[in-house]
This record gives structure tokens, sequence and C-alpha cells, in this order.
């Protein structure tokens, strides 16, 4: 008689699929690629690779140990404050500590869905929402490193503005068919992410007097080293690839020179061709070298730092699909607006 509780093949590779490293595997098939069809760039691609790596890596170290830390004191307590008061002072506080939180987009998830859950408005949680996958200070640190200190302090600034930019916007229609009865029927709040839950009450700054303070910053540190590591060893082969391959003059026709065609180009594109706030630093320093121009390159990390598949499932997973479709026109204005202004100005 058939064993029928042995797993099936296709449900077995399912699960090896759901479990395997996606981005160590990415840059493993890359360098495969390479090896057999252009031997003689797969040193010089490592060796690109590795330095990148050494070049960031004080900021990678810097970014790791500030996340550590936040979660370690418990800090990240102090955002529930940001939902207090009034509204127009909700909206302000949320679009500020969205740019500042080390919360991932899945860690956000079950934080909203409780703030939505007991009545916190829909502007304020919007507010917080755009801005919070956009900037961290882990990401600030790579981004600095690597796009210099100015394109991260605007990016931050951008990140501040759209928060403010969807929660007003969201206060003043909040009764209109669009905002009206936000969430879906029955949501869940899992986590994709391992880190532990955040300390709740007063942050103890002076955290490693506990123990279990102390198994925090290390688990933290270790996960986020790790994380940062693996995408930026991805994003740094791609830059390279991108540099030796991709023609530099097609950039710069398509998303290099003035006017508004090569932004609003660069925030459509940004979705499909962001992998996360980490990998995309090298990519866009890449096209920069290329001939993008600086409104397309800070478009293009607004549009896509909001609407990535993490980001947005983070959105798509609490309301429903007529709020979901304002947080990503959202997104593309604030892009629009964002490249715009930054492009005059750099």
């Amino acid at each position: 008689m058939a064993d029928v509780t042995q797993p099936s093949p296709r449900s077995s590779l399912r699960d090896w699929w759901g479990r395997a490293p996606k981005a160590w595997l990415l840059s493993a098939l890359i360098l495969g690629g390479i090896a057999l069809l252009d031997p003689g760039e797969l040193w010089p691609t490592v060796v690109f690779a590795l330095k990148a790596i050494l070049r960031t890596a004080p900021y990678i170290l810097f970014a790791v140990v500030a996340v550590a830390y936040l979660k370690a004191s418990g800090a990240e307590s102090l955002l529930a404050k940001a939902f207090e008061g009034r509204e127009t002072h909700m909206i302000l506080m949320a679009a500020l500590l969205g740019g500042l939180s080390p919360f991932c987009s899945c860690q956000v998830i079950p934080f909203i869905a409780a703030l939505l859950a007991v009545g916190a408005p829909l502007s304020a949680v919007m507010a917080f929402w755009l801005a919070s996958p956009l900037m961290d200070p882990a990401m600030f640190s790579v981004t600095a490193g690597e796009l210099g200190f100015a394109f991260a302090s605007a990016k931050t600034v951008a990140a501040v503005g759209l928060g403010l930019l969807g929660g007003f916007v969201t206060m003043v229609f909040a009764r209109s068919a669009v905002f009206a009865d936000p969430l879906k029927p029955k949501t869940t709040g899992g986590s994709c992410c391992s880190a532990k839950s955040p300390f709740q009450g007063k942050p103890e700054w002076k955290f490693w007097g506990e123990a279990a303070r102390r198994e925090t910053f290390r688990d933290t540190a270790l996960e986020n080293g790790l994380f940062l590591l693996k995408w930026l060893v991805l994003a740094y082969i791609l830059e390279s690839v991108m540099l030796t391959y991709v023609p530099a003059e097609s950039i710069a026709s398509l998303l290099g020179g003035e006017g508004l065609r090569p932004i609003m180009i660069a925030a459509l594109v940004g979705a499909p061709a962001y992998l996360n706030g980490y990998a995309a630093v090298p990519l866009v320093d890449a096209l920069l070298a290329q001939g993008m121009s600086q409104g397309a390159a800070m478009a293009f990390v607004v549009a896509g730092g909001v609407s990535c598949i993490p980001a947005a499932v983070a959105v798509w997973a609490l309301v429903k699909p007529r709020v979901f479709a304002a947080y990503l026109g959202f997104a593309l204005i604030g892009a629009l607006l964002a490249g715009m202004i930054w492009g005059a100005i750099a």
C-alpha cells in the first residue's frame, strides 16, 4: 500500500524554494553565467564586488550596530506616541518617525494592524506607511556612503514630505468613497521577519545590564548584518554587470537630460526594477555613472521604495484595494515631485 503521507516532489521543491537564500542563489547564478559566457570578466566582477563591500563596510557596521541598539534598548516603543493627540499632530509625527524607525516592511504589518483596530486615523497610518519604507538609520548610512550625504538627506526629506502629502490628503478626503471603511473584513498580520518584538514601556538606554536585551542586540545585529551583506553582494555584482555590458549611451538617452520625461520613466520603472532599499543604492550609483539624471535617480528610489513588493504587501494585507490604489498614487506623485525638486537643486 502506498504511503500517502510522503510529500510530492512538487511540494518538496516549493518548500525548498521558500527556504532558499534567494539573494545568494541569484548572485551565484549571475557569476556562473559570466563564467560560462564571458570567463574573462568573472574575476574582475568578483574583485569589483569585494572592493565595493570593503569600501562600504564602515557604513554597514554603523547601520547594524545602530539598529541593534534601537531594538535592544526598546526605543521602538516610542513610535506609538506618534499616534496620540490631534490628528494633524499625529500625521506630522508619523511622517517624521516613519523616516527614522528601524522597522522593515513586514514588521510594520502587526503594528499598523493593531493601530487601525483601536481606531487610529487612516491619515496618520498612511503618513507612516509612505515614509517608513523609504528611509531608516541603516539605509541612510548605506545611501550616504555610496551616493553621498546630500542625496541621503534629500531622500530623507522626500520620505517625510511624501508621508505628509499622503497623510493630509487622506485627512481631507477621509469621508470620501476612497478612504471610508478602509480595512478588509479580516486582516491577518503575520510577520516574515524573525526579529523579536520590541520591548514595551520606557526605553532602557543602558540595555547591556539585562540578558534578554543583550540577546536581542546580538540576534538583531547578526540578522541585519547577514541581510545587508547578501543584498549588497548581489547589488554590487549587478552594478559591475551593468557597467560592463549595458551601453552608457542607452541609459543616458532614456534617463538622462533635463525635463519631466526621464523623471517619469524612472518613477514608473522604479517598482519592477527595485530589489530593496539597500540593493537599489549600488544600482542607482551605476545608473548615475552611465548618465542617469539626478532627478530621475531620486524619483526611482522614492517610487521603487514605496511600491516594491515588501512595502506594498504590507499595505495590501490590511486595506481594501481602493485604499491601496491611493497609496500607490501618492507614491507616484511624490516620486515625481521629489525628482523634479532634487533635479532642480542638485
